[in-house]
C-alpha cells in the first residue's frame, strides 16, 4: 500500500504515487475576461447613445469641433447691427420738373399734381424736349446730376416703378421726370411709401455667431 493511502482504505480507493492530487477547482480566468469586455462594450454604447440624445435636444447639428482643442463650438444666428445708410432727402427737399414725352396730352400736369400731394416740390411742367420727345418707350426716365444718383433720384424712383435713371451734366439739384409711352400712372402711394421706408430704414441681416 502506498504511503499516500489513508489507513483503512484500499482497493479501488487506493491512491498511488508520490504526491497528493490537486483538489482546487478549475480556473475561470477566460470567463472573467469575457465578462469585463462585454461590460465595457455596453457602457460605451450607453455613453454614445446619451451623447446622441444630447445633440438632438440641444441642436447638435450646428456644432463643429475646434481644431486641436477637442471642444465643441455651436453656431447660432445673431442679428447684425443695421448697416449705416447715407441719409436720403425728404420729398419736400426735392424739386421735380415733369415732362410729357408721349402723344397723350395732360399727363405732365396730372402727374405733377399727384407728386405735389405726396410732398415733392414741383418745378417746370410741360412737353419733353426734342432729345426725348416720343423716344421714351418705358414708363419714364429720371434725370439728375451724378451726385443725385444715390440720393434724391432714389427717392423719386420710389414713385414710378420701372423708370430708368440717368445722370446728365447738370449742376443743380433739381430732377427731371420724363413720362414715357408705357406710363399708366405713378406707383400706388402706400406701395411707394413702403419702398421709401425700406430705403431709409434697412432691416438688419442675420450673421452666424459661434459660441464655444
Amino acid at each position: 500500500m502506498s504511503m499516500l493511502t489513508p489507513p483503512g482504505m484500499g482497493g479501488q480507493y487506493r491512491i498511488t504515487g508520490d504526491a497528493y492530487p490537486r483538489m482546487r477547482p478549475p480556473r475561470r480566468h477566460g470567463r472573467l475576461v469575457a465578462v469585463v469586455v462585454a461590460s465595457t462594450a455596453v457602457l460605451g454604447l450607453v455613453g454614445w447613445g446619451t451623447l446622441q440624445l444630447i445633440d438632438v435636444f440641444t441642436g447638435g447639428g450646428d456644432t463643429s469641433t475646434a481644431s486641436g482643442a477637442g471642444t465643441h463650438c455651436r453656431t447660432r444666428s445673431a442679428a447684425a447691427p443695421a448697416a449705416r445708410v447715407k441719409p436720403l432727402p425728404k420729398p419736400g427737399q426735392i424739386t421735380v420738373n415733369v415732362y410729357n414725352a408721349t402723344k397723350r396730352t395732360g399727363l405732365a400736369k396730372s402727374t405733377a399734381d399727384e407728386l405735389k400731394k405726396r410732398g415733392f416740390r414741383i418745378g417746370t411742367v410741360g412737353n419733353a424736349s426734342k432729345q426725348y420727345d416720343k423716344k421714351v418707350k418705358g414708363t419714364g426716365m429720371l434725370l439728375g446730376s451724378p451726385a443725385a444718383q444715390d440720393t434724391s433720384l432714389r427717392v423719386l424712383g420710389t414713385q414710378l416703378a420701372g423708370a430708368e435713371s440717368r445722370a446728365d451734366g447738370r449742376k443743380g439739384a433739381d430732377l427731371d421726370l420724363i413720362i414715357g409711352d408705357a406710363f399708366k400712372g405713378l406707383a400706388n402711394r402706400s406701395t411707394a411709401d413702403r419702398t421709401l421706408t425700406t430705403l431709409t430704414e434697412p432691416q438688419p441681416t442675420a450673421v452666424p455667431k459661434k459660441t464655444c
